[in-house]
């Protein structure tokens, strides 16, 4: 696919860099590679200004309560105004468990701080004093990456959509967004919010492809991508199938939050 060239930028990777998140950057431009498709990737940090029509997608992993504090703050300048720009404007986004939760409208921790989002997903999360822990299924209904999601979660959020949004998936196995109503993360145009961790990518390609499309269709008119041999991918996947269908016969597990 010569001719072609996706523009990255990873927000706050020494920040917002739990379970391998950063493993999906490493997904992303791996595929592109295997196609031939030009990748750069540029890292945003605290203070960092973002240009919306410079990148063609973003990635934001989870991070600890201070670490989201911290990122909370700087997406609060004109940082936030500008990624919302940029998902206006037609830039794919993928974020994880705290990042998705400072993507949406608000955040209320379970030790009752208050962290403004930027309102990019139409979703509030409300903190509990216990964690969803364990491996996850949960079937995609995001149209050109159909079939079945597997990653992990870990996160004491109970996050609820708005009519802003739609949901990623429907949980098979897990928790989700909040353990209540079976969904899993949210959609919001070419824009992704998931609480899955793992990392997510590798071991589900066509989530990844999926957005790696959307984003090259930024600046490049393209009907779809070749193929590729998924079978390494398609392994680890099964195996992370097996595992939860193996802890299905198990209790659901939630653990007591340990830290402030």
């Amino acid at each position: 696919m010569k001719g072609l060239d996706l523009r990255i930028c990873h927000l706050y990777p020494e920040l917002m860099n739990i379970y391998g998140d950063r493993g999906n950057v490493i997904a992303l431009v791996r595929r592109c590679a295997w196609r031939g498709i030009e990748v750069t990737v540029g890292a945003l940090s605290l203070g960092d200004p973002l240009d919306p029509g410079r990148y063609d997608l973003y990635f934001i992993g989870g991070g600890q309560d201070r670490e989201q504090m911290l990122v909370c703050e700087d997406l609060s300048t004109e940082k936030g105004e500008a990624l919302r720009e940029a998902v206006e404007g037609g830039a794919a986004l993928l974020s994880i468990c705290g990042g998705y939760q400072l993507l949406g409208k608000s955040f209320l921790t379970w030790t009752g701080e208050y962290l403004p989002g930027i309102s990019l997903f139409d979703v509030e999360t409300v903190g509990g004093d216990t964690r969803f822990i364990g491996n996850v299924a949960v079937r995609c209904e995001l149209e050109g990456a159909e079939g079945v999601l597997v990653g992990f979660e870990n996160h004491s959020g109970r996050t609820r959509l708005g009519p802003g949004c739609r949901p990623l998936g429907r949980v098979l196995s897990g928790h989700g967004n909040n353990g209540e109503d079976g969904t899993e993360g949210c959609v919001y145009r070419k824009a992704v919010g998931t609480y899955l961790h793992g990392s997510l990518l590798p071991k589900n390609p066509r989530l990844a492809d999926w957005l790696i499309l959307n984003a090259l269709r930024r600046r490049h008119d393209l009907e779809g991508l070749p193929p590729l041999d998924d079978s390494l991918e398609q392994a680890a996947h099964g195996a992370a199938l097996a595992l939860v269908r193996r802890e299905r016969r198990l209790p659901a597990r939630a653990a007591r939050k340990r830290s402030p």
